[in-house]
């Protein structure tokens, strides 16, 4: 039972659908309101596998507002701030600090793409898969 699954009831659905707005729109700090987001995915209805997982908390901020908000795929990410050599804290339950520590991850990368004018954290983020993936072995 994933995302799809917890959604599909109609109290999953608000959750996810008020949580996901209140993240996105909500008042209080972006650390308040992601931790408000991670505590209602946390909630959804489940079965066996984990909802509350990096890419499902980061991947709808991240489609909505690419402007403030990045996708963490947890293997890839790691692998990009080792080859970066940027120190990053990982924690594999979402939280703030490890999201913190990303965004400044990301903070770092974009100054260092300064002069290929990245437009976004989409920009950042592809820089960082093909830095962390496998996809890409002549990245060097």
């Amino acid at each position: 039972m994933g995302l799809r699954d917890a959604v599909k009831p109609l109290a999953g659905a608000r959750t996810f659908a008020q949580g996901l707005y209140d993240f996105l729109h909500g008042t209080g700090d972006m650390e308040q309101r992601f931790i408000r987001w991670c505590e209602a995915v946390a909630g959804l209805p489940r079965r066996q596998t984990r909802v509350l997982t990096w890419p499902v908390a980061t991947v709808f901020g991240f489609t909505a507002a690419p402007a403030s908000h990045i996708f963490l795929k947890p293997t890839v990410t790691r692998r990009a701030a080792e080859a970066l050599e940027v120190p990053f804290e990982y924690r594999s339950r979402p939280n703030w600090e490890t999201y913190a520590e990303f965004l400044r991850l990301s903070r770092v990368a974009r100054k260092d793409l300064r002069d290929l004018h990245p437009r976004d954290m989409i920009d950042i983020q592809s820089f960082l898969w093909v830095q962390g993936s496998d996809e890409h072995p002549d990245r060097g």
